[in-house]
């Protein structure tokens, strides 16, 4: 009870961030909620009141306990399905697309000297689904919540910039073909918001299926998280020390638990009076950790490298819609 009572005002404080971030975002749904509760969060922290030490058990239970139950809670709304869906060769183009965005996010956050949780970080949420796959990365790596929410916030805008240029390239290109173009929405933007409004802007069909192509690549979001994991493991520079084999080191308990809500889901498919709660509710408990996260950024985290920054997105932008349309006129 006295560790809930501290928890309580920090919590409310978040809710209340989440709750304006939602309303904001209705109207603007392109951009998200989670941006706007993320900013909102950032600027309440570096007011007097947002430093009170009253709130930060609350804020802290918010941007990782709430975090870990919104990622688990993802797995429940998705399906094995939708790898079959795309057939052979559309999953080998999500697959290469993902592996050369994650291998390139990196390689250029190493060329512009950022540190490496920060490149790990773009590299999952650039390369799977945005905010979701940054929340669900972060712990697994022990990353700053600076890096957490600077990489939310870069992620978020660029997605929003690719969603309106991409129906451009898909006339251009595609004349709105719907498997090219479908495949070249669906395999390169954030979020899943940014996929159905960019997708719209082309046609119902290919807002339809480029969902399939976001899907199958949120499917595979415990597979980057533990290599990523891996990486980051690889390239610690530390004596050797013996260990007792422990799962949760491989696999972390929130990743299992997407992991079996999916396979679970996959198998006795859940009806949408199921999922659509389950998927709400996820969506809510993923806002308020955000709201969290901005809480605990100072604005100097996200003005110390401005011009690297905006290199860092415009590059990652440039290469993966290039990789995409390589990839699409060889595959599809």
């Amino acid at each position: 009870m006295k560790k809930m009572k501290s928890i309580l005002p920090g919590l409310i404080l978040c809710v209340a961030i989440a709750i304006l971030g939602k309303v904001i975002g209705h109207f603007f749904p392109s951009l998200g909620s989670g941006l706007f509760a993320i900013l909102i969060g950032i600027v309440i922290g570096n007011l007097p009141i947002g430093s009170n030490e009253s709130l930060r058990p609350g804020i802290k239970f918010s941007e990782s306990n709430l975090l870990y139950y919104s990622i688990i809670l993802l797995g429940a709304t998705l399906t094995f399905h939708s790898i079959f869906e795309i057939g052979i060769t559309g999953l080998s183009y999500i697959l290469i697309q993902m592996v050369c965005t994650i291998a390139f996010v990196i390689w250029l956050g190493e060329k512009l000297k950022f540190e490496q949780d920060f490149g790990l970080l773009m590299a999952s949420g650039n390369a799977v689904c945005g905010s979701s796959a940054i929340a669900a990365t972060a712990p697994a790596l022990k990353a700053k919540v600076s890096d957490m929410a600077v990489s939310v916030t870069i992620v978020n805008l660029l997605g929003t910039v690719m969603m309106i240029v991409l129906p451009a390239i898909t006339s251009i290109l595609f004349h709105n073909e719907v498997l090219q173009s479908s495949a070249l929405i669906g395999g390169t933007l954030q979020s899943v918001g940014q996929v159905v409004a960019s997708g719209s802007i082309v046609g119902e069909a290919v807002k339809d299926q480029a969902a399939v192509f976001k899907i199958s690549r949120i499917i595979f979001l415990a597979a980057v998280v533990f290599i990523l994991q891996q990486v980051k493991n690889g390239k610690q520079v530390e004596q050797p020390v013996k260990e007792k084999f422990n799962m949760k080191s491989i696999v972390p308990w929130y990743v299992a638990g997407f992991l079996l809500l999916c396979l679970i889901n996959s198998i006795f498919l859940f009806p949408t009076a199921v999922t659509h709660p389950i998927k709400e509710f996820g969506n809510y408990l993923e806002i308020i950790a955000l709201a969290g996260i901005g809480m605990s950024v100072k604005v100097r985290d996200l003005t110390q490298h401005g011009w690297k920054l905006s290199a860092y997105a415009g590059g990652i932008g440039i290469f993966q819609i290039a990789i995409a349309l390589l990839l699409i006129f060889i595959l599809l």
